[in-house]
């Protein structure tokens, strides 16, 4: 008798489970800051450029950073790693609560972004302790704590904004020490509960190649698959172009405030989440892989488009609701357009070559959003809007040349 689809997950490791509760609160620190980095840089009298290069510090030393990590985990051990990983966001966000000029603020992101390399190290506890018949369910479940961590996060932003602030820190500010207290708690658990979960003693030796550059300058030069790269580059900036550039449309043409600023990206994370988790799998069992990535980013696109043309507060909400339906299934189908079309001994490679293009486009995107919006606040919105179009007519031209349809690895 087959078992129940819900009690299927009952045969992960018990350690799983505990991992993906470290991946929450991590997911919930991270998301806390994300609604009002823009809101704070200007208390510190930035530009509207200038604030865009606090996201491209911090994605920038991310990238920099996370190889490192990844090595040094290997060669000592996980658990420590995840926890100085899990400390450097606890004292880079208690460093941007309470710096006083912008060059602490840069500092405490960049900071944040060497040691951010938590979501790696987790993944590769989860690779320590499952089979890898286990793995797909797992980083299934671990991806959904991520995006659960996009709703609650936003949330107690708004929440922390409430409490009464402390001596030299604004209601801004409190945001980043809740967000501290969380990495904190984060660190302590994993310290005292998470035990280690490799016994690999390998030698530290570090290289350009581990930062894939070479690898990611012949890659989208490689058959089929440089393309799927390609697209995951131009999604994602032109995404990211947008994720800046709301925030002072949102604040500055519709005049709302930080407060509802965090209220719309809770908005966009529950229904991101319930998107992925009941949505995803039905559609792409339905339709083909690409089509579903080409009409989600053509309604990406036609939203950006929508937003600026209808400049109201009550026609933004409705529009982001749309937005936050769709937005969830780009990313996770074209990693899946991926696995289909690549050797099982090379899927590990080719997935990190195409996070290392996100990576990418989360460096490059909000400079040009902060560049647009030095302009006019409407501007980027019009250009990512056209932009998101053409790119996923470049994603349906790819439809020929994949296999775009799980059915054939499920029958």
């Amino acid at each position: 008798m087959r078992i129940p689809k819900w009690r299927e997950y009952f045969d992960l490791p018990p350690l799983f489970w505990l991992i993906a509760l470290i991946a929450l609160i991590n997911a919930i620190s991270f998301t806390i800051i994300i609604p009002l980095l823009y809101p704070y840089a200007k208390q510190f009298g930035l530009s509207d450029f200038q604030a865009s290069l606090l996201t491209t510090t911090f994605a920038l030393s991310q990238f920099f950073g996370t190889p490192v990590l990844g090595k040094l985990s290997d060669r000592l051990g996980r658990k420590y790693i995840l926890v100085f990983s899990l400390a450097g966001t606890m004292v880079s966000n208690l460093l941007a609560s309470v710096a006083g000029v912008a060059w602490l603020l840069y500092t405490a992101r960049m900071l944040d972004g060497l040691t951010g390399g938590n979501t790696s190290v987790a993944s590769a506890v989860i690779s320590d302790i499952t089979t890898p018949q286990q793995r797909p369910k797992a980083f299934g479940i671990f991806g959904a704590t991520f995006r659960l961590g996009f709703v609650i996060g936003p949330v107690l932003s708004y929440l922390a904004q409430q409490l009464p602030t402390l001596p030299g820190i604004s209601p801004l500010g409190m945001s980043f020490l809740v967000s501290a207290a969380i990495a904190a708690f984060a660190s302590l658990l994993t310290l005292f509960f998470l035990p280690e979960t490799t016994s690999r003693q390998q030698g530290f030796k570090l290289s350009w190649d581990d930062f894939a550059f070479s690898k990611i300058a012949k890659s989208a030069t490689r058959p089929r698959l440089g393309q799927l790269f390609i697209l995951t580059f131009l999604s994602g900036s032109t995404f990211t172009i947008f994720t800046f550039a709301f925030q002072p449309f949102f604040l500055n043409v519709l005049n709302q405030d930080s407060q509802r600023l965090a209220i719309m990206f809770a908005i966009v994370g529950m229904l991101g989440f319930i998107s992925q988790v009941f949505a995803l799998e039905p559609l792409s069992k339905r339709f083909n892989l690409i089509d579903i990535v080409a009409v989600s980013l053509a309604l990406r696109g036609v939203t950006f488009l929508l937003m600026p043309t209808f400049p109201t507060y009550g026609a933004f909400v409705i529009i982001l609701i749309v937005f936050g339906v769709v937005n969830s299934f780009p990313m996770p189908l074209i990693d899946t357009v991926l696995s289909l079309n690549s050797d099982t001994k090379e899927q590990g490679e080719i997935l990190g070559i195409n996070s290392s293009y996100l990576s990418m486009s989360n460096a490059i995107g909000p400079v040009i959003s902060g560049l647009l919006v030095s302009l006019n606040y409407t501007t980027p919105l019009w250009i990512t809007g056209g932009l998101t179009i053409l790119v996923a007519s470049f994603a349906l031209n790819l439809k020929p040349k994949f296999r775009c349809s799980k059915s054939i690895v499920n029958s």
